[in-house]
């Protein structure tokens, strides 16, 4: 019995015996394990051109971001026209799909509108690209590096190392700052008050130096000492200097506060605090029971 069940004729007529017939022609056993191999092939098909692609053009000194966006649409148009064959082999008229592409279109619109929306965003995202792979950016009131731009969101690797999940939607949409376009090159505020009657050329002599000592500070352009504004309290100034690196802004504010403090000791200026006088005026002696002493 056994030789009769392994019969290759017998088993060729199973794998090609139809299972369902569609109005494009029966689909076979065989049409869906070719469809299934189809895809498979497609996927590690589209593995390796993106990584190819990505080589390849890191090799000819593209940048990575570019590389890195080239190898994503390489990835989804070699997993697109997979899918197509694939859909052929099981027997599909594409003709008629395609056709149809108007309702489906029309479905996605009605009831996938947000997933429509921010796939159609991930897309101008790797062509357009304004925020690459590695950018440091701001996204609301948030700060981190873009670590991956995928077909529907886009991972955002935080300050606390939290990785944030943004709809793609919302960096085409809103207000994103890049801070790695055009240069990695930023300028940062470090904010100080002065006592009246300081003397302002040693403050800013002092705020100069302290900036200059500073190893994260570019010395071009070089660090400015400004005078903002005549506070309640105090002669309002800002140091403002460059950094390469917009990802140590806070670090380095900090270090810069530091020094600034210890500086302003050892120079005799005074950062003062909040102070308010008050005028009395007709409020006439004060009453007996309060200037009184007790015998």
């Amino acid at each position: 019995m056994l030789p009769t069940v392994m019969n290759p004729t017998w088993l060729e007529q199973w794998i090609h015996a139809p299972v369902v017939r569609l109005s494009s022609g029966p689909l076979t056993i065989a049409s869906v394990l070719t469809g299934l191999a189809v895809v498979v092939v497609a996927i590690v098909a589209a593995l390796v051109a993106s990584r190819m692609m990505r080589t390849l053009l890191v090799a000819r000194g593209v940048s990575p971001g570019v590389a890195f966006s080239a190898s994503k649409v390489t990835r989804y148009l070699v997993v697109l026209v997979g899918t197509f064959v694939a859909v052929e082999s099981l027997g599909f008229d594409l003709t008629a799909i395609l056709t149809a592409s108007t309702a489906l279109l029309l479905g996605i619109g009605l009831g996938l509108q947000d997933i429509a929306r921010n796939v159609l965003a991930g897309v101008v995202l790797l062509v357009e690209r304004p925020v690459r792979k590695g950018d440091f950016v701001k996204v609301g009131d948030t700060y981190g590096i873009i670590d991956d731009i995928g077909l529907r969101a886009t991972t955002v690797i935080t300050r606390d190392e939290v990785v944030m999940i943004v709809p793609n939607h919302d960096l085409t949409s809103s207000c994103v700052i890049n801070y790695s376009v055009p240069t990695t090159n930023v300028r940062i505020a470090v904010n100080v008050g002065v006592a009246y009657g300081s003397d302002t050329a040693l403050v800013r002599r002092t705020l100069q130096s302290v900036a200059k000592s500073n190893e994260s500070v570019l010395p071009a352009p070089a660090p400015d000492v400004r005078l903002d504004g005549f506070g309640d309290s105090s002669l309002d100034f800002a140091l403002l200097v460059w950094i390469a690196n917009p990802r140590d802004d806070r670090r380095v504010a900090s270090d810069l506060r530091f020094a600034i403090d210890e500086a302003f000791r050892a120079a005799k200026i005074e950062i003062p605090f909040p102070q308010r006088v008050m005028h009395v005026v007709g409020a006439g002696p004060a009453p007996a029971e309060l200037t009184s002493r007790p015998s």
